[in-house]
């Protein structure tokens, strides 16, 4: 195979491809179409129907479709164009139409400076390779006391947790790039010029199968999977609350930046 015909194994490529192979599990994922962490996003976003929103890499448009009812237009962008395609069957089936889904990289949007009102980003910026630069994206796209609330799952100031963390989110998902933790994300985006604060924290328990099964993990991955997470330490079991079956509980936190 000449190095012309070699597939593009880049970060980016591989989440188009990765969630292409499985979007459809995404359009019906309890875990991303509804929970309390939505409902206080949306709450906090405090829409009055005039604002034009941008949803920065939209899955299967949970986010986006919830935020459509309240406000003037949405736009929902990802890597993606199988889970776009999801999106627009979860819009056309709620009746909603002031959406637009377009393949698009949270890292280059193509959007004038200044054209949103809000900016959302929920389950998504763990896969983001470069974070600071989407952030200065996010922040660059927003009008002047504009907002973006950005929601995903934490890592722990425990390096021990962390790293196992990090190794079992990678072997169900290639594409995974690092769960940050709280001050590293308050951290980052303070530096791209956000006034930013925690909203919400709550903790996700994810089944193992369900957690396995809705990206398509490989049988061998899964089984490395298991052997993790039943050998691992003291520390990590409490800090993950890793049940017998292997089921898990993760933290998630909700950060509102303000552009001043």
């Amino acid at each position: 195979m000449t190095e012309q015909n070699m597939p593009d194994t880049s970060v980016k490529a591989t989440v188009a491809r990765q969630f292409g192979e499985v979007a459809e599990h995404y359009r019906t994922s309890a875990v991303h179409a509804a929970g309390k962490d939505l409902e206080q996003l949306v709450h906090l976003a405090s829409l009055r129907g005039k604002e034009v929103v941008l949803d920065a890499g939209c899955g299967a448009g949970h986010t986006a479709l919830a935020l459509a009812p309240f406000a003037h237009h949405v736009i929902a962008v990802d890597l993606s164009e199988a889970m776009l395609a999801q999106g627009k069957i979860l819009a056309q089936m709620r009746g909603l139409t002031n959406l637009t889904f377009a393949q698009e990289d949270v890292e280059a949007l193509p959007y004038p400076s200044a054209t949103f009102d809000l900016t959302v980003s929920r389950y998504s910026a763990h896969h983001w390779p470069h974070p600071r630069q989407a952030l200065r994206e996010l922040y660059r796209v927003l009008r002047p006391g504009g907002r973006l609330l950005l929601s995903d799952i934490v890592s722990y100031d425990d390096f021990v947790a962390d790293t196992h963390l990090q190794a079992i989110e990678l072997l169900r998902d290639p594409s995974h790039v690092r769960d940050h933790t709280v001050a590293q994300w308050l951290t980052m985006l303070t530096e791209a010029g956000f006034a930013t604060q925690v909203h919400y924290t709550w903790p996700l328990r994810l089944e193992f199968t369900a957690w396995t099964q809705r990206m398509a993990t490989p049988p061998d991955a899964v089984a490395m999977l298991r052997k993790l997470l039943a050998q691992a330490p003291t520390e990590v079991r409490t800090q993950l609350q890793i049940e017998p079956d292997g089921s898990f509980t993760l933290q998630g936190a909700l950060f509102e930046g303000v552009r001043p």
